[in-house]
């Protein structure tokens, strides 16, 4: 299981502690994966960009209007978090569903 996030996030911080044999990646340092992209994308769609961060205000008009994938390729932090891999199943955020059905 892979944990795409940031180490200084609270959300992730959580769903680290509470994912002990998750693999922790730090999208500012490690990035994520282009396939990674591309899979998430198309399971959460335009869901996958979070549009209130700091990030994201920090983009002029044209860079806003690229193509969500390039968005996320050239600035990893606008990725909404955690966003946990684990096998073919991805889930996006640290909500109740989703630590129910990681934590059983």
């Amino acid at each position: 299981m892979e944990l795409y996030g940031l180490k200084t996030c609270d959300t992730c911080r959580k769903a680290r502690k509470s994912l002990l044999n998750a693999t922790f990646l730090d999208v500012r340092d490690d990035g994520v994966p282009r396939a990674v992209l591309e899979a998430a994308l198309g399971a959460f769609g335009d869901d996958l960009l979070n549009t209130r961060s700091t990030t994201w205000r920090g983009l002029s008009d044209a860079e806003r209007a690229q193509p969500p994938l390039t968005l996320l390729e050239a600035h990893p932090t606008l990725m909404k978090r955690p966003l946990i891999v684990s096998g073919e199943k991805m889930y996006l955020g640290w909500k109740k569903d989703v630590q129910a059905e990681l934590l059983g």
